[in-house]
């Protein structure tokens, strides 16, 4: 769906260049310039954007509900790994870019969602994607998020990726995780205290076409994703006025839970092996997390997070 918006945006500018607005273009042109570091500079969030009335709507529809199980201290800075992507990434977009839940349940802190750089790259849509709270998910963004002195920041990150999201198969729980220890180097660098995020009902938006490791078809998707940045999920789930088939997300509830915060102690130069047991650790938290709340959303006894 990014994908779309950027694409449209894109055109958008094309026409611009191509017809008698050219010079619009050409002073757009210089705005990025001068503006191009801005996604790893904490972004330009509007208030006003992201309280628009739409987003209620957008909220209402699955319905999204942030639920909190810990407080987290103002006084800290945050990073939190949000599971799994999904195709959608609606829980992330719904609770930590719209609307006044994060705001109501954790007073204080700011959440800044971290997301491919690629996209502060496309004309307008960059405009709009940092309006909404977005900013770059490279390591100088999260540095400048995470660095901030007085505490208050969270970077949200989504751990899996675009490659998760060719996981996104309804029933799925199978999360891109074991070699993804970049997080963890963040944390540590930076102090910042990891909060293990699970968001039940992500991967219940869409049905996506099958596509098992060593098919043609998943073969094909994992090639276009390192040549693109971003993955290309062949999905579809129910129209405007009927079920079957289109390119709106179906009607499912997701519960976006916040875990307890572990503690981490800044260490500018972490080893490798500090870095393996903070992970350690975390996958563990994120297990308990997902195992106390299963029940709650529909999850099966029998069915336990797997870990690739």
């Amino acid at each position: 769906l990014l994908s779309l918006l950027g694409q449209f945006c894109c055109g958008f500018f094309l026409i611009l260049i191509l017809g008698n607005f050219w010079f619009l273009a050409v002073l757009y042109l210089l705005w990025l310039y001068l503006d191009w570091e801005t996604p790893c500079a904490g972004g330009r969030r509007s208030q006003w954007v992201r309280s628009w009335t739409v987003w209620k709507y957008f909220r209402e529809y699955f319905p999204i509900h942030l639920i909190k199980t810990s407080d987290l201290n103002p006084n800290h800075n945050y990073l939190l790994g949000f599971h799994p992507h999904g195709v959608l990434v609606a829980g992330a977009f719904g609770n930590f870019c719209t609307g006044p839940s994060f705001k109501n349940l954790f007073p204080g802190l700011t959440p800044y969602l971290h997301i491919m750089p690629i996209w502060f790259g496309c004309p307008f849509f960059r405009e709009y994607i940092m309006s909404a709270g977005m900013v770059s998910a490279s390591k100088e963004s999260v540095s400048y998020v995470l660095n901030n002195e007085g505490g208050g920041h969270a970077s949200v990150i989504v751990i899996g990726g675009a490659e998760e999201s060719l996981n996104a198969h309804p029933g799925s729980l199978t999360l891109n995780i074991l070699k993804r220890k970049g997080f963890i180097k963040m944390a540590l660098k930076h102090g910042a205290h990891l909060v293990p995020v699970f968001s039940f009902g992500e991967n219940e938006l869409f049905k996506q076409v099958a596509n098992p490791r060593g098919s043609w078809l998943r073969n094909v998707q994992e090639k276009l994703q390192k040549i693109m940045g971003f993955a290309l999920p062949l999905f579809h789930a129910r129209g405007i006025f009927q079920y079957s088939f289109g390119l709106i997300p179906y009607r499912q509830p997701i519960h976006t839970v916040v875990g307890s915060p572990i503690p981490v102690k800044k260490n500018l130069n972490p080893t490798n092996e500090e870095i393996d047991r903070l992970h350690a650790l975390y996958l563990q938290k994120l297990r308990k997390l997902f195992e106390e709340h299963k029940r709650n959303y529909g999850i099966p006894e029998d069915k336990s997070l797997i870990f690739e």
